[in-house]
């Protein structure tokens, strides 16, 4: 319980804090490790990478129970704050509180609760539930986290941007109900379509605020830009394994291709790496484990 509090108090320090930090997302304990050994200051479990890394189904194949037990195996693995991605909270106002204590429970510092109707859908497909039934959400999950962890972070994420037809003012008058009638602890506007929109968004909407920036942007806006703008937090939800789903891509293309010469190619590339060769001993403090056994283990 200590270490929970801790972490749930770090987190919220850092959505509050004047300077911008990274939310580095992921779907499990190495990618986590990962951005802890190099220094990030949370860890982000997406939703839509654990649907596709655990159950080879796109966003939206998750159900409470597999986010909680992947969360739980990433949080006993890291000091930093875990963040994870709560849906819709899974159903009505009773099933988010319910979700948001078994969170806590699970030692997750913080979860995002979004506004689409359960469960939710892609594309021209996706609708929102109404401002009124949002707020009632939040404000059970709201009082799910003062009865068991007053600093646990509540995110409420405002889907509306990716239902058509919505506007940008409609977005707004979302996000600044469910910051006044439910005192959730962090917005997040979702699906805005220009950095113009979403700097005017920061703007408008009570802090702290943190926008899911579209990865088509481009250029894609500076974490100094996002600052700048008055961002919480710079989110990125799949930091830990988009360069390595492609990398592992081209690695099996190459090796279809070229056999066991694509294997030396790799080895030879890693080695030139600035960073240092990336293995599992490394990233996961090996020679702890070695003095663990020296310390338990009889000769």
């Amino acid at each position: 319980m200590p270490e929970r509090q801790r972490m749930t108090t770090r987190l919220k320090t850092l959505f509050q804090r004047p300077a911008l930090f990274v939310l580095a997302g992921g779907i499990n304990p190495i990618g986590a490790k990962m951005a802890e050994a190099l220094g990030y200051d949370a860890f982000y479990m997406s939703g839509g990478n654990t649907s596709a890394h655990q159950l080879g189904w796109p966003d939206s194949g998750t159900s409470m129970r597999d986010m909680v037990d992947n969360a739980r195996k990433i949080v006993l693995t890291v000091q930093i704050p875990v963040f994870a991605d709560a849906d819709t909270g899974y159903g009505d106002a009773i099933s988010t509180h319910y979700t948001v204590r078994e969170y806590i429970q699970a030692g997750i510092a913080g979860a995002h609760i979004e506004d689409q109707t359960f469960p939710p859908k892609s594309g021209p497909r996706r609708r929102c539930i109404s401002i009124q039934e949002m707020v009632g959400k939040l404000r059970a999950a709201m009082d799910a986290k003062q009865a068991l962890d007053p600093d646990f972070v509540i995110m409420a994420r405002c889907d509306l941007g990716g239902v058509p037809g919505a506007s940008f003012a409609e977005i707004i008058e979302r996000c600044q109900a469910y910051k006044a009638e439910a005192q959730v602890d962090v917005i997040c506007p979702n699906g805005l379509r220009t950095w113009e929109e979403i700097q005017e968004a920061i703007r408008l909407i009570p802090g702290p605020v943190v926008p899911l920036i579209p990865a088509h942007l481009s250029p894609y806006p500076s974490l100094q830009a996002q600052q700048d703008a008055g961002a919480a937090a710079a989110w990125f939800p799949a930091l830990t394994t988009v360069a390595g789903l492609q990398a592992n891509w081209d690695f099996l293309s190459d090796f279809q291709q070229r056999g066991t010469l694509a294997l030396d190619a790799l080895r030879a590339q890693a080695a030139q790496s600035p960073w240092g060769v990336a293995s599992n001993g490394r990233i996961l403090d090996e020679p702890r484990l070695r003095s663990m056994e020296e310390m338990y283990l009889p000769d």
